[in-house]
């Protein structure tokens, strides 16, 4: 059962679906992420696309960020979403759209909304796709703050795309089999 490391909600445990259709974050992940953007949540608005059971998000939320905005097509993971920001009570902080990326970006962008922080944790599988639709997403509304950091969790066996559209890799990080491919927004 996942749990959230440190903050405000440290120690709280996370429902999660039974069986393997989700693939939480592991704990040594979640450490090693929120370290390299400790600087960052101080009052970070922070977006967490393909949200699962929203453990990124709540985490980044747990240790000081704004404000979170999940998304998850998955109703039965939104569900368990919604339950998990009740349990760490940082529902006040949070929107959930239960829908898809796709859906969901343009809705942000007529909303208003920016952000400071994209957390992005898709099924493996379609990585490299969820990064390019979301630039796409990013680029053509405006939904990045300037000096706005991207992460990309995928598998460690697939090398992360330089560049994408508007962004452009500033490092990765591999933890066993799952890696961290951090972006910015290209200048210029």
């Amino acid at each position: 059962m996942p749990r959230v490391v440190a903050g405000s909600a440290g120690g709280i445990r996370l429902l999660a679906p039974d069986g393997r259709g989700t693939r939480p974050t592991s704990d040594r992940v979640k450490e090693a992420l929120f370290s390299i953007l400790a600087t960052r949540l101080g009052d970070a608005d922070v977006l967490d696309l393909y949200a699962g059971t929203g453990q990124l998000g709540i985490e980044a939320l747990s240790r000081g960020a704004r404000s979170a905005a999940f998304v998850e097509r998955d109703r039965a993971c939104a569900a368990l979403l919604r339950e998990n920001l009740a349990r760490t009570r940082l529902t006040a902080a949070a929107e959930v759209l239960a829908t898809s990326a796709d859906a969901a970006l343009p809705r942000l962008a007529l909303a208003g909304r920016a952000f400071d922080l994209v957390l992005i944790d898709p099924p493996y599988a379609v990585a490299r796709d969820a990064l390019r639709d979301a630039a796409a997403a990013f680029a053509a509304h405006g939904l990045l703050r300037p000096g706005a950091t991207v992460v990309l969790e995928h598998d460690a066996r697939h090398d992360p795309e330089p560049d994408v559209i508007n962004l452009q890799r500033l490092r990765s990080c591999r933890y066993g089999s799952t890696m961290l491919t951090f972006y910015s927004e290209r200048s210029g």
